[in-house]
């Protein structure tokens, strides 16, 4: 007597696997895609979302600023002060009247904005 295969778990497993290997491509390529985010990037990210209160160089010098309290994030004392998550934290999530940027930012262009705010140390 011949041993009778069951197709239905194949048919059943076929589409389970194609779903999981998409999925792990889908999160592959997105990482790349995020990962591929260069200084210039980050520049642009913070001149058109940071730059209005925070200044493009980082002093938050204007009337916007001063009426805002922004930061100045150049100073040696400042930058010593924070560590990158509560940097990290405070883009992501506001702080005070910082709005949040989650939502509207990728953790890699979060990530990258971190940096360039530790660039902007005099």
């Amino acid at each position: 007597m011949k041993s009778q295969s069951k197709p239905g778990i194949i048919y059943l497993a076929g589409p389970a696997i194609l779903c999981a290997v998409a999925a792990f491509a889908f999160v592959a390529w997105r990482n790349v895609a995020a990962s591929s985010t260069t200084a210039g990037d980050a520049r642009s990210v913070y001149n058109g979302k940071c730059a209005s209160c925070h200044g493009r160089d980082g002093r938050a010098r204007s009337a916007k600023a001063k009426r805002e309290h922004a930061r100045d994030m150049t100073t040696a004392e400042w930058q010593d002060s924070v560590s990158d998550e509560r940097i990290y934290n405070s883009i992501s999530n506001g702080k005070g009247k910082m709005p949040a940027f989650k939502r509207k930012l990728s953790d890699a262009q979060i990530d990258e904005l971190v940096s360039y705010v530790r660039r902007l140390r005099r």
